[in-house]
């Protein structure tokens, strides 16, 4: 169809105007739009509507339900425009042709109501798929972390993209770059890990498919959200200039420069007293003067009234708007409060400046204009709406392929895994037999259509036992609750326990939102015990003498204690998608070779939080305290069943013994040969961390710099070339800007962050070296062609 516009209340079409002219470059039609709106009609395009809110108390973002009530009738709404339309899909089960086709008629009633005819930008929450009925849901971001296969999650936003397009939806909020300090945190299943080197490369990834499909990518949450004390959701974060710069940022900064976001949301967060939605340090002085970001701050739900309401920074909406505007914040979400009439007045009154709201609308109108939305001959409808697909064999495909890389083999003693052909096998725990155990909190069925019981889940979830029943004759009984203390169902589990071979006892997490699960948004834990009566199950299954393999589907890493060390095998899943329990059948039974790698250390004690392998000195065991930090399992551990061999890594280019010189402002490369020389076709993972000697502040024992993926047939062999600049060595120093400091360093060539294979000497030399936002930010890394075989 044709939009209508007019800068006259005659509503006659101007398709002419320079802001639709398409010749221009987006910048220049949206200063034109800017220069011929109303007050009413700038405050309009930052804001969003959320139409299908839920006040019942039944919410999906928090304190929901007590900020939806008053939101004016939907024809007030848009009589002067709208920036953007909240979640259309993502909030009530709708078949997908149907939603892209009702959006559509919603989009026409925008453009219709308005002189200027624009459409709303819509957007769509994407972190473990399109949030959306009927659509794949792939493996959480923690899954994404144990894969440490960059390629592959790009592959699988690429098709998230590429959904949400054929949708109508225009942005994606995903991906969620915070990384994890305190296991606790309900919303560590949404973090890609513990360390900001494989955060930031993974979640660039991330960003680049997203991107790449048109779809504009939201960086979450900036920042220093996932640094509250207690891991408590929204508790204030106390940290330093040098946590923030040398681990909550990098990760920002990656998937600006290398992913090419066009968005950021705001966090929750307050650091040292100032909330992220105030920070003007943090939105504008460092996002856009220093980083050079020209896209579009939109708010996280809520987060501009939070101001007033939660923070106590504003003493009013409009004064919670003025910080927000100030601060560098465009986009009021999910739906118009403090970015509403009041402001208007606000502004006319001399309060707020309205240059703060001009700059504000010239990004959104930029943005909308990048994206067509300004375009003369805009279509509401997609294409194709009536076939409109959004699970199929090949999105299935990518999930299936990523589940069975994040699955993380932690221990398999006596080689009890794979399960033996023909073996009896019990199969007990109150995640066996529950296809939801495979879903995060963000995947739909478990965000929302958790709400409408009486609706079809709208795709196939194989739970554990359907899919293992595909390999092997299994007896089952569920044992007990994921929440719920009864015990009375373990006596049924320890009797298939003891009458099996090997008994597979299933454990973990139920996903939800504000204390409806054990895991997810608002779902934090007091301390890293099995949550429910669970580890009583897996003690009594294990008190049989019956083998037991432990498989854990969380989204945290809990503490184990002895039950790991008694168990034959202990399998470790990071809700892992709709195909999860496909993948697990698969690595249970031998058709898969394990590769995953743990993205967060597994801690030995319930209570040693907070913490993460990113500690200087003092921060791990030491004869100081009588408590032992050490985990359990350490980042970047992982078995598998194929037998790969590792040789000695080398500086190319130095000879044996020899300290390396490594220049300031240059490159190393370092290399290692892998072979795989057993039967099992497998992958490894070859993880590459920097040890610094001696430093003007103190650093990480060890930290990742470097990571390879690499596939192997049986026989077949591969070299692995790292390229590292200086600049990966560099870090926020004592005068408070980032630095490369000349002295010794050693590369470690490992399979764990505790697991060296080799370790490689080198001395930094010349001057120390100030490195700044265009620093070079990865590891170059080159997996050669294999080499050998076995016909």
């Amino acid at each position: 169809m044709t939009t209508q516009t007019s800068g006259a209340a005659t509503g006659t079409p101007e398709l002419d105007a320079p802001w639709r002219d398409t010749r221009l470059a987006p910048a220049e039609r949206a200063a034109a739009l800017v220069a011929v709106m109303t007050l009413e009609e700038k405050i309009a395009q930052l804001v969003g509507v959320w139409v299908g809110a839920d006040a019942s108390g039944g919410g999906v973002a928090p304190h929901q339900a007590d900020l939806t009530q008053d939101v004016p009738p939907w024809d007030t709404l848009v009589q002067h425009g709208l920036g953007q339309l909240t979640r259309p899909f993502g909030t009530v089960p709708v078949d997908p042709a149907s939603g892209a086709r009702s959006l559509a008629a919603s989009q026409e009633q925008i453009m219709a109501a308005s002189r200027f005819g624009i459409p709303a930008q819509v957007h769509e929450e994407c972190l473990a798929g399109f949030a959306a009925w009927q659509a794949t849901a792939y493996p959480v971001p923690l899954s994404w972390g144990a894969s440490f296969d960059p390629a592959l999650v790009a592959e699988m936003s690429r098709q998230i993209g590429e959904s949400m397009r054929a949708a109508g939806v225009h942005q994606g909020l995903a991906p969620v770059l915070d990384v994890t300090r305190d296991y606790r945190w309900g919303r560590t299943e949404e973090t890609i890990g513990e360390d900001p080197y494989l955060v930031g490369t993974v979640g660039a990834a991330y960003v680049r498919g997203l991107e790449d499909s048109g779809v504009v990518a939201t960086l979450k949450h900036f920042a220093g959200y996932s640094a509250s004390r207690s891991g408590r959701n929204l508790a204030p974060a106390s940290m330093g200039p040098r946590e923030l710069g040398d681990v909550i940022l990098p990760p920002f900064e990656m998937a600006l420069r290398l992913g090419g976001a066009r968005s950021v949301m705001h966090s929750y967060a307050e650091v040292d007293g100032v909330p992220a939605a105030a920070d003007e340090g943090l939105l504008t002085t460092l996002l856009r003067d220093t980083w050079g970001f020209d896209g579009i701050v939109v708010a996280d739900y809520f987060g501009v009234k939070f101001l007033e309401t939660l923070h106590k920074v504003a003493a009013d909406a409009t004064q919670a708007a003025h910080l927000a505007l100030r601060a560098g914040v465009d986009v009021e979400l999910p739906t118009v409060d403090a970015y509403g009439p009041a402001l208007v007045e606000a502004v006319r009154r001399g309060d707020v400046p309205e240059a703060l709201v001009d700059r504000a609308l010239d990004r959104v109108l930029t943005q909308k204009a990048e994206l067509g939305l300004l375009d003369p001959g805009w279509q509401a409808l997609p294409t194709d709406v009536e076939t409109l697909t959004l699970d199929d064999a090949e999105r299935q495909d990518v999930a299936l392929r990523l589940a069975r890389e994040a699955v993380v083999l932690l221990t398999n003693r006596d080689a009890t895994l794979p399960l033996a052909p023909g073996a009896r096998v019990a199969l007990v725990g109150p995640l066996a037999d529950q296809p939801m155990a495979m879903l995060g909190c963000y995947s739909f069925p478990a965000h929302v259509g958790v709400h409408h019981p009486d609706h079809a889940v709208g795709i196939d979830i194989p739970s554990v036992r359907t899919a293992l029943a595909e390999h092997h004759d299994v007896t089952y009984a569920r044992g007990c609750d994921v929440i719920d203390p009864d015990t009375s169902g373990i006596a049924e589990a320890v009797e298939r326990a003891r009458d099996a071979d090997v008994c597979v006892v299933a454990v973990g997490d139920r996903a939800g939102l504000f204390g409806r699960g054990t895991s997810g948004e608002g779902c934090d834990a007091t301390d890293l015990r099995l949550p429910g009566v669970q580890a009583e199950l897996v003690e009594a299954v294990l008190a049989t003498g019956t083998p037991v393999v432990l498989l854990l589907l969380t989204g945290r890493p809990y503490a184990l204690g002895g039950l790991a060390d008694e168990a034959a095998a202990v399998v470790q899943a990071f809700f892992p998608g709709q195909l999860g329990g496909v993948a697990l059948a698969e690595i249970l039974t031998g058709a898969v070779s394990p590769s995953g790698r743990l993205p967060v250390s597994i801690p030995a004690h319930p209570g040693s939080q907070p913490g993460t392998y990113l500690s200087p000195p003092l921060g791990h065991r030491s004869s100081v305290s009588s408590v032992d930090p050490t985990a359990a399992f350490p980042f970047g551990h992982g078995l598998g069943y194929a037998s790969i061999s590792w040789g000695e890594a080398s500086v190319v280019g130095a000879g044996p013994g020899d300290r390396a010189a490594w220049a300031v402002d240059g490159e190393v490369q370092v290399e290692v040969t892998l072979e795989n020389t057993g039967d099992v076709a497998g992958a490894d993972v070859v993880q590459l961390y920097l040890h610094d000697h001696v430093a003007q502040v103190t650093r990480p024992v060890v930290r990742l710099v470097g990571y390879a993926r690499v596939a192997l047939e049986p026989g077949e062999s591969r070299r692995v070339t790292f390229t590292v600049h200086a600049d990966l060595t560099s870090f926020v120093g004592l005068a408070g800007h980032r630095v490369v400091e000349p002295g010794d360093v050693d590369l470690l060539v490992s399979r764990s962050s505790a697991e060296v294979s080799t370790r490689l000497a080198l001395r930094l030399v010349g001057e120390e070296r100030r490195a700044d936002h265009s620093r070079e930010l990865v590891t170059g890394v080159e997996v050669g062609a294999p080499t050998g075989g076995r016909p």
